[in-house]
C-alpha cells in the first residue's frame, strides 16, 4: 500500500510541511537582511555583530537565507524519495527555532561573544544534516545520500567562517567553500529537476526535441565541477584554478543546451529554471577569468554570479514551484511572480555590473540591493496566504 503523504495533524498549517516555514522565513529574511546591510555598508547603520558589514552580509546570505531554503526543499523532497512521512509539528518547529536562534546569535555576536554565537549558529545545519541523514537511511534510499556531501561541506564552511572571523577578522576560504557547496547542490538538484520538469511540459504541450537524460556527460560535468571548485577554494588566483573553472563553465553551458530550454519560452515556470542555471556557467567562467586575468575581472564577479545569480534566482524558482504544487494550486506563474523574477535577475545583473563599473559602484549596489529585496519580500508576501493556510483539496 502507498505510504500516506501526511500524518493526521491538527496544528498550525505553517508547521505541516517543511517548505512552509522555511520558504517563507528564508524569502522574507533574504530581503530584510539586504535592507539592513545597505545602510551598514555605507556607514549609516551599526549593528551589534562582531563581524564587519561585508562578512555579516556574506554570512547571512550563505549560512542564513540559503540553508533555510535548502532545508525547506530537503524536508519536502526526502519524503518523496524515501516514502516516509514528512517531518512536521513540534520537530519541525524545533528546527525553525534553531534557525532563528542562529540569526539572532550572529546579529548580537558583539554582545554574547563570537564563540558562543558561532556554536549557536552552527546547531541548525548540524540538526538538518542529522535529520536528513536519518530519513534517507531509515528509508534505505541510499542513492540520495550524496545530497549530504554538499550539506556537510556547507556545515564545515560555517564552522570555518566563524573560526576565520575570530582569528583573522575576516572570512576568505570559508566564503568560497560555502559558495562551492551551494552551487554543487544546484548542480546536483538542478540536474535532476530542470530536465525532468522540462521533459514533462514539452511532452504534454510541445512534442519534439526533449532534454537529454542524465548520463556520462552529466557525471563528467559534476566531477569536473568538484575538481575545479577544489582548486578555486584552495588557490583561487592560480592558473590551475583558472583553467579548471573555465573548462567547467564550458561543460555547464553544453549541459544546459542539452536540456532544450530554448523550447520553453511559453512556460515561465520552466523557462526561469534554465535562466537561473545560466548563472552557473557564468560564475565558473568569471571566476576562471579572475584567476587568469585579474587586471580585467575581479573575483567578486564570479562570486556574485554564483551568489546573487545562480543561488538567488534558483532558490526563487524552486520555492515558487514547490509552494504552488504542494499547496494544491495550479502551476501557473502570476503577474506578481513574473515581476519578482524580473527583479531577481535585474538584481544579479546590476551586482555584476558593479564589479566592472567602479564609477557607478554606489548607485549600482543600491539598485541591486533594492531589486533583491523587492524580489524576495515580494515572494514572501505573495505566498504567505498559501503557506499559512491548509492545502487546497
Amino acid at each position: 500500500m502507498p505510504v500516506p503523504r501526511l500524518k493526521t495533524y491538527a496544528g498550525p498549517a505553517i508547521l505541516s510541511y517543511g517548505f512552509r516555514p522555511f520558504f517563507f522565513l528564508g524569502g522574507l529574511y533574504a530581503g530584510l537582511a539586504i535592507l539592513l546591510w545597505l545602510p551598514m555598508v555605507f556607514g549609516q547603520l551599526r549593528l551589534l555583530t562582531a563581524v564587519d558589514p561585508v562578512d555579516w552580509h556574506i554570512h547571512e546570505m550563505l549560512f542564513g537565507f540559503l540553508p533555510a531554503v535548502v532545508t525547506g526543499f530537503l524536508l519536502t523532497a526526502v519524503p518523496n524519495w524515501t516514502g516516509r512521512l514528512p517531518v512536521q509539528g513540534r520537530p519541525l518547529g524545533v528546527l525553525v527555532v534553531l534557525w532563528m536562534i542562529g540569526r539572532v546569535a550572529v546579529l548580537f555576536s558583539g554582545i554574547i561573544g563570537p564563540i558562543a554565537a558561532g556554536v549557536l549558529d552552527c546547531l541548525f545545519l548540524l540538526a538538518v544534516a542529522g535529520v536528513t541523514a536519518n530519513e534517507i537511511v531509515a528509508g534505505k534510499n541510499w542513492r540520495n545520500l550524496k545530497v549530504l556531501i554538499p550539506l556537510t561541506v556547507l556545515l564545515f564552511a560555517n564552522v570555518l567562517f566563524h573560526a576565520e572571523a575570530y582569528f583573522s577578522g575576516t572570512s576568505d576560504y570559508a566564503r568560497r567553500l560555502a559558495v562551492a557547496a551551494s552551487v554543487m547542490l544546484i548542480i546536483l538538484i538542478g540536474g535532476r529537476i530542470i530536465p525532468s520538469f522540462t521533459r514533462n511540459w514539452l511532452a504534454r504541450e510541445k512534442p519534439g526535441r526533449l532534454p537529454a537524460a542524465f548520463g556520462r556527460y552529466d557525471a563528467a560535468t559534476v566531477g569536473a565541477s568538484a575538481v575545479a571548485f577544489a582548486a578555486w577554494v584552495a588557490v583561487p588566483a592560480s592558473a590551475v584554478a583558472g583553467i579548471a573553472m573555465m573548462f567547467a563553465g564550458v561543460l555547464h553551458l553544453v549541459r544546459l543546451a542539452r536540456w532544450a530550454g530554448d523550447r520553453t519560452w511559453r512556460e515561465p515556470l520552466v523557462l526561469v529554471l534554465h535562466v537561473s542555471y545560466l548563472f552557473v556557467p557564468a560564475g565558473f567562467m568569471l571566476s576562471g577569468m579572475a584567476a587568469l586575468r585579474p587586471d580585467l575581472v575581479l573575483p567578486a564577479a564570479g562570486l556574485h554570479a554564483f551568489g546573487a545569480g545562480a543561488i538567488g534566482t534558483m532558490t526563487l524558482a524552486v520555492m515558487t514551484r514547490a509552494s504552488l504544487g504542494h499547496t494544491g494550486h495550479a502551476l501557473v506563474m502570476s503577474h506578481v511572480m513574473k515581476a519578482v523574477y524580473v527583479a531577481a535577475v535585474l538584481a544579479a545583473l546590476l551586482r555584476l555590473c558593479a564589479t566592472f563599473d567602479w564609477m557607478h559602484f554606489t548607485p549600482l549596489i543600491l539598485a541591486s540591493g533594492l531589486f533583491w529585496a523587492l524580489a524576495f519580500i515580494g515572494f514572501a508576501t505573495a505566498f504567505a496566504p498559501k503557506l499559512f493556510t491548509r492545502r487546497k483539496p
